[in-house]
């Protein structure tokens, strides 16, 4: 649960493989090409991240590396994020709690990264391998579960900010991977359709959209990492994420910012539709199993229906109203982990009566990213 698994990169190998034994050699280049951008994407924001963290908040793993120089070398051979991994495990088995020291704070960087994985890797894939398949006039939905998944366990991790509630209950937590699985599908299906009869395009449309989405952050004022410089990676990644799906970022007009998003998805998404049936009709020969009058009325059902569930997750289920207990910055938790050093004698207890600390790194990320959900 903790670490990034290694089935997938021997998928990811094999499919690779697999693309230059078929003499498919564009898309053995574009999925190696996401392979690596992805990789060292998650490599650089884990190092930025170890950096202005590492003289606060350590474990013995971290410690062990800074003495012996291996931090900077496991990054730089793209094992940087396995680090975490196996730091993040070993801190919440000396601990047996999730909810003490330092471990949720370490938790939620590895689950940021993990979101950046799943959309800088995994939904480019999954849109590749469905164009492949919609060439040959197949049509398979199921797949985006993994985004979802991605996307929920992420959000159910930020329950562990509310003391008084942090465990998500599963009618919740599958009412929150339903709505999203209905959302992304229509997306990712869109963009695979555009992508299998117009392939040169959707470099295009990625490109001016990407880039819009990251003026967007900006216009945000998003503060999430120690240098302004730096800020600019991630607006970049959020901008890749909202290419696929909604993720909050600010805490202003949050209800007015989603309407004006899936709005524009919608359109965007029925603009990609719309160029593919246009497609269809002009080669309807090749495209006898895909019947535009029955799969666009599914996809946007699908996208409704989504949208549907979506308010009825915030109406029911969201944790609305608690988001200034999570950003008052002298909470006794808070206070706990700006204090607690692995390397000292200093208890728990304490750490708990020591003076408020400014809250920078990890823990400033953290309780940002979680007032932002529990708007």
């Amino acid at each position: 649960k903790y670490y990034f698994e290694s089935i997938p990169v021997t998928l990811d190998i094999w499919t690779v493989v697999s693309f230059y034994q078929d003499g498919a050699y564009v898309y053995m280049a574009v999925m190696i090409f996401l392979l690596l951008g992805s990789s060292v994407l998650l490599q650089v924001f884990s190092w930025l991240w170890y950096s202005d963290s590492l003289e606060k908040i350590e474990t013995k793993v971290e410690t062990f590396a800074k003495r012996h120089l291996l931090i900077k070398p496991f990054h730089f051979l793209q094992l940087g994020v396995y680090l975490r991994s196996i730091s993040t495990t070993h801190f919440l088995r000396h601990t047996n709690s999730f909810t003490e020291g330092v471990a949720v704070y370490l938790n939620h960087d590895l689950q940021m990264l993990r979101l950046f994985e799943t959309f800088s890797e995994s939904a480019p894939q999954l849109t590749l391998m469905m164009s492949i398949i919609l060439q040959r006039g197949e049509l398979e939905l199921t797949t985006a579960a993994a985004i979802a998944s991605s996307v929920t366990m992420y959000h159910r991790s930020m329950r562990i900010y509310l003391p008084e509630k942090h465990k998500m209950s599963w009618i919740s937590t599958g009412v929150y991977f339903l709505w999203n699985l209905l959302v992304i599908i229509p997306r990712v299906t869109a963009l695979a359709l555009f992508c299998s009869v117009l392939p040169c395009y959707i470099i295009a449309h990625f490109l001016s959209l990407w880039m819009l989405l990251v003026l967007v952050a900006w216009s945000q004022k998003t503060d999430h990492m120690k240098s302004p410089g730096w800020e600019w990676l991630f607006r970049a990644a959020v901008g890749l994420i909202w290419y696929f799906c909604w993720f909050n970022v600010t805490k202003k007009s949050i209800k007015l910012k989603m309407v004006l998003y899936y709005s524009f998805m919608a359109l965007d998404t029925v603009m990609l539709l719309g160029f593919w049936c246009w497609k269809v009709f002009e080669y309807a020969g090749c495209w006898s199993s895909l019947n535009p009058y029955k799969v666009i009325p599914t996809l946007l059902g699908l996208y409704v229906t989504g949208i549907l569930l979506k308010m009825i997750y915030y109406r029911c289920f969201h944790s609305n109203g608690d988001r200034e207990k999570i950003t008052e910055p002298t909470e006794g938790k808070y206070r706990r982990a700006a204090a607690y050093d692995m390397d000292t004698d200093l208890t728990p207890e304490d750490a708990a009566a020591a003076p408020a600390q400014p809250l920078t790194g990890v823990l400033k990320r953290s309780r940002t990213m979680a007032a932002n959900f529990y708007f």
